[in-house]
């Protein structure tokens, strides 16, 4: 990160202590998605080896129906009109629920059938035995659809939730908390400069103040030493004999 990637803030004691909470709410929130991260991961893995395992099953399974069909079409002829005749309503119906991992929404396929079974009259004829195992293999089949459906619906929305959260993480640990540590590192450095100026003009002030008293102490040594030489003179004029000649002007004296 270069020295200009950094908030643009006026360094003070306030904005420093801000600018530490949002460093700490940030890196907070980056443990914290991190974390989600990891979870949607594991479960990401898991959907899909069971995603493996069903496509793996389920071409065994295609090829039992299709050879059950083959079957029950060589034992009791063409079924597929008596099917259509009974087909008035879904018996094999899917719900959906919702999951919620990490704060993701994800949704579930599950099946249940409802109400009687209205093909359990169909090859009372002929071939019975062979059309209810092809029935029961397609069931087989359809739960096994369901499933896989909803093993892919969830894969898909893991996939985009991880490439969101990631893009999160990644922006939280390569911009916004280098942006904020070069933020608390120009405001830490530019208050120890105003300490560093602050001490320095204290200093001046004090040397300035220090000449002056000196300027000062010395002009009132020179002063006293003047008085007492000025005391001193007049202490030995006072005691002269005065001389009569000298011009005195004495002082008027009103009444």
């Amino acid at each position: 990160m270069g020295s200009g990637d950094r908030v643009n803030v006026f360094p003070s004691r306030m904005i420093l202590t801000v600018m530490k909470v949002k460093l700490k709410g940030a890196q907070k929130g980056h443990s914290l998605l991190k974390k989600k991260s990891d979870a949607l991961t594991l479960k990401f893995r898991a959907t899909l080896k069971k995603i493996i395992e069903n496509k793996t099953v389920m071409g065994d399974v295609m090829k039992a129906v299709y050879f059950s069909l083959a079957e029950a079409a060589y034992a009791a002829g063409d079924i597929s009109q008596t099917v259509i005749q009974n087909a008035d309503k879904a018996q094999n119906k899917v719900k959906f629920t919702k999951d919620n991992v990490a704060g993701v929404q994800l949704t579930t396929f599950t099946m249940h059938t409802e109400g009687s079974d209205v093909y359990q009259l169909t090859g009372l004829g002929k071939g019975g035995q062979t059309v209810s195992r092809c029935k029961e293999t397609a069931q087989k089949a359809i739960k096994l659809l369901v499933e896989l459906a909803s093993l892919q619906t969830t894969f898909i929305t893991l996939d985009e939730a991880i490439k969101i959260t990631n893009r999160r993480v990644n922006g939280i640990e390569y911009v916004i908390i280098p942006r904020y540590e070069n933020t608390i590192a120009y405001i830490v450095e530019e208050l120890d400069e105003r300490e560093r100026e602050e001490f320095y003009r204290l200093k001046k002030v004090q040397d300035k103040k220090k000449v002056i008293r000196e300027k000062q102490k010395a002009f009132m040594e020179e002063y006293k030493r003047k008085e007492e030489a000025s005391a001193g003179a007049a202490a030995a004029s006072d005691d002269a004999p005065r001389n009569l000649l000298e011009t005195e002007h004495d002082p008027d004296i009103m009444f």
